[in-house]
Parts: C-alpha cells; sequence; structure tokens
C-alpha cells in the first residue's frame, strides 16, 4: 500500500508526497507536514459569546432570537439548549432543540449556562 502515514483529517490510507516536505490526501485535500506534530483537538477551542470555552455536554443559552430557514419563528432568546456537541466549521456547535429539532449554531449567539 502506502508508504506516508493515513491523513490526520480523514484517516484516508491513500497519502502521497507533494515533492517536497509536505504530505497530501486525494480524499479530502488534506496538506499536512508529517514531522510537525498534529495538536487537532487543542488548536479548536469553542468559546462562547462571554470567552468562556465550551465543552462537549455544555449546556447553553441563545442570547439572540435566531431564525430558522423553513420555520415561521425564530428560536427565542433564552432557550437553554443542553448536551452539546462541538463541531468543526462555521456552525460549531450541534445540538437539539425542542420544537425545532437538531440544529447547528454559531458559538458568538450563545453563553455558557
Amino acid at each position: 500500500m502506502s508508504e506516508f502515514p493515513p491523513c490526520p483529517k480523514c484517516e484516508s490510507k491513500f497519502t502521497y508526497s507533494t515533492g517536497g516536505l509536505l504530505l497530501s490526501c486525494p480524499e479530502c485535500g488534506h496538506e499536512w507536514n508529517p514531522e510537525e506534530t498534529e495538536t487537532t483537538d487543542s488548536g479548536t477551542e469553542v468559546k462562547d459569546a462571554n470567552g468562556n470555552v465550551l465543552v462537549d455536554g455544555d449546556s447553553v443559552i441563545v442570547l439572540k432570537n435566531l431564525p430558522v430557514k423553513g420555520y415561521p419563528q425564530p428560536i427565542k432568546a433564552g432557550t437553554k439548549v443542553k448536551n452539546i456537541r462541538l463541531t468543526d466549521g462555521d456552525h460549531n456547535i450541534d445540538c437539539k432543540i425542542a420544537g425545532f429539532g437538531s440544529m447547528a449554531l454559531k458559538s458568538e449567539f450563545v453563553k455558557k449556562g
């Protein structure tokens, strides 16, 4: 198979050298230097609107009315959301909200509660 380590982002075993110091993954397009130590978890610290660090399983409170595409009403300010899951990307909180179902929220619109 491959003499190179698997991709740290998607775990693909089909990695290859780009000719320089970098390795590349054809499946997700991620490029990395295998000599550098990867710190995936410590680099993705998610903070709420007040600067508090959030972790999986926290409860948060929505700070402002958030319109939801396809619903006639927004998520109201003050809504408590329990047992959040942190993800990568723009909307970095996955959760379930009563009356709305599964949602992705931005951490800048919530506070730890």
